[in-house]
């Protein structure tokens, strides 16, 4: 069976982070029997230094016609005036609309080997395993009107934050999936005290939870749950949530495990691909990291940990996918850091060599069963 899978590396890091899950995946595919076709294309400020827009049509019908995309990150000080008519980031918005893909999936898991890499307490984060579940095609990043405008009282701007009830409704019944195979129990994450679309969205999940009722549910006001979070985060299974919050929240949450180069994520649509599985685009969470990039010095663990996301809910090979986090693990559990994870006694290593690393175990491990 032969995958397409489209290549965007984007901007920064990107490139140097995705070329290494490039070649993770390449030996996957030599050990597993499978054939991935990778193709290429340029997005964010590269395109935009190259055709003048961030996504060209050619390449957003390159993806229509994949069955994933691995990218990168788009971005950076180059291309960061407010002014232009053009940004980096509107490739990726532009993608995630345009495939549908409604629902981003950003797991958290800490390790006790690098409990000593995150600020808060051991005794506070080892044993977190969870899932936050963040709306993407709704909310503050899409509603219309959305502009600056300037009157006789100077300057103003308006967002506007819209849902649906069948947004919301695809979303919280996906959660309520997710948890179902994990340990049962979802979280609403939401502003319903203040806000008409959380109060909208509370209305839903609840009448959707009467329907899963194998699936404890509870809803946490976003505030009470930045705190949680670095409170009590085993706490946690499932968390689902709006678009920018789920944006902010998992940002804080990479404190858990230690660093953003270590949380992946999955952005999934309703479509099906040719292997009957979910269409899905699956980067790194952390950005282009512009003052690192070129210098051999960024973390590929996320991107690796993406691809392995991108086996198992593009392509059903979840057995391939914990194969590559068990290499991951046995990487660091050597004593391997990429000077994100920088600890006294650890091994330095970049980029090229983590990935590197990580290959040379997939060598020597037997594929999952």
């Amino acid at each position: 069976m032969t995958y397409k899978v489209l290549v965007l590396k984007g901007d920064g890091i990107g490139p140097e982070v995705v070329s290494e899950a490039v070649q993770v995946l390449k030996v996957v595919a030599r050990r597993c029997g499978v054939d991935f076709n990778f193709e290429e294309a340029i997005v964010g400020g590269a395109a935009i230094d190259a055709y003048g827009v961030p996504l060209r049509p050619e390449t957003l019908k390159l993806a229509t016609e994949s069955d994933a995309v691995l990218f990168g990150a788009v971005g950076g000080p180059k291309w960061d005036d407010p002014r232009a008519a053009h940004r980096p980031e509107q490739a990726l918005l532009t993608l995630r609309k345009e495939l549908g893909l409604y629902a981003n999936l950003r797991p958290v898991k800490t390790m006790k080997e690098l409990a000593s890499a995150s600020p808060l307490k051991p005794e506070v984060i080892n044993g977190t395993d969870l899932l936050v579940l963040r709306e993407l095609t709704g909310g503050l990043y899409y509603g219309k009107p959305s502009e600056r405008r300037t009157t006789e009282k100077g300057r103003e701007a308006v967002d506007t934050c819209f849902y649906t009830e069948e947004e919301i409704a695809r979303a919280v019944r996906l959660g309520f999936e997710l948890a179902r195979a994990r340990r049962k129990r979802l979280t609403l994450v939401d502003k319903a005290n203040i806000l008409s679309t959380s109060r909208l969205w509370r209305e839903v999940a609840t009448e959707i939870s009467q329907q899963n009722k194998d699936v404890a549910f509870e809803t946490v006001l976003v505030d009470a749950m930045a705190m949680h979070l670095l409170q009590r985060p085993k706490d946690f299974d499932v968390i689902v949530t709006e678009n920018m919050f789920g944006d902010i929240l998992t940002d804080e949450a990479s404190l858990l495990a230690g660093s953003m180069g270590l949380l992946p994520s999955a952005s999934l649509g309703e479509e099906l691909n040719s292997a009957g599985y979910r269409i899905g685009l699956y980067e790194p969470i952390h950005g282009t990291a512009p003052d690192i990039a070129g210098r051999d010095r960024a973390n590929p663990l996320a991107a690796i940990l993406s691809a392995a996301m991108m086996l198992e809910y593009s392509f059903g090979m979840r057995a391939e996918a914990e194969w590559i986090e068990n290499a991951v693990a046995a990487v660091l559990r050597e004593g391997y850091r990429t000077p994100d994870l920088a600890s006294p006694g650890a091994k330095i290593v970049g980029c090229k060599a983590m990935g590197r690393l990580v290959r040379e175990h997939l060598e020597r491990m037997e594929p999952e069963s």
